[in-house]
């Protein structure tokens, strides 16, 4: 089995996923097992940005699955014409991280304006976006000025939520705002939970690609990864099943 690269493979058994990078730990255990129920398969994962990944495809890059982080990109691909159809697999919510020193000492989400170094996704990536829909919300419950108290704070904007992650556990950011897998996937940040009625719920979807070279295998995986094992696996990791 391989992550990503695979060379001098049976094209009638490689598998090539394209997958946004919260999905990291999650695929790569979702990859060992499916193999165990296909031993003929190779399964190779590139992980990006959801919108990296879309713009990837639309130049030309041959995958045989994705699966992205918002229905915006998987969209795009679809009007497009490099997929017919997809379905949603998995659900997400967003969190804080910080340090674990915390030296902004951001104990919760009404803390994060003491966060004088502050990451997020930029807009176009989705953990970005769903950022801005967090500040908008807390904007109503709180006040205008706290979250321009917040805003002015962001000190970079990163192309996948890793990256983000990345900031807060190099101690080059004070708190951060990432999916919630990304906070329980890392011993390297403390997580701070956002309250319910200001969080988002992060949609993943999957599909196959029209240029597969193995459609029979693709669509295995997709059955894959909604079966009740795949599902396991997903939860194991901190997503939200149904």
């Amino acid at each position: 089995m391989c992550w990503v690269g695979c060379k001098d493979v049976d094209a009638e058994n490689q598998l090539n996923i394209y997958a946004a990078s919260s999905l990291a730990e999650a695929f790569r255990a979702l990859s060992h097992g499916f193999v165990d129920q296909h031993p003929n398969a190779d399964v190779s994962v590139t992980f990006a940005g959801s919108q990296v990944l879309r713009l990837q495809i639309e130049q030309g890059a041959t995958a045989d699955v994705v699966a992205t982080a918002n229905l915006e990109h998987m969209q795009s691909l679809k009007d497009a014409g490099f997929v017919s159809e997809s379905t949603v697999f998995a659900h997400n919510a967003l969190a804080i991280v910080v340090p674990l020193n915390n030296p902004a000492n951001v104990e919760s989400f009404g803390d994060l304006s003491q966060a004088k170094r502050l990451v997020l996704g930029t807009d176009g990536v989705p953990v970005g976006r769903y950022a801005q829909q967090v500040l908008a919300k807390a904007e109503v419950r709180f006040a205008p000025e706290f979250v321009r108290s917040i805003q002015k704070n962001v000190v970079s904007k990163e192309n996948n939520t890793r990256l983000v992650r990345a900031k807060v556990a190099l101690g080059e950011a004070d708190a951060a705002i990432v999916y919630r897998t990304d906070a329980v996937s890392s011993a390297e940040v403390k997580r701070v939970d956002i309250p319910p009625a200001l969080n988002v719920r992060a949609e993943y979807l999957q599909a196959v690609l029209s240029s597969s070279k193995d459609n029979e295998l693709a669509r295995a995986w997709m059955t894959y990864v909604t079966s009740p094992a795949g599902q396991a696996i997903l939860a194991q990791h901190g997503f939200e099943v149904d």
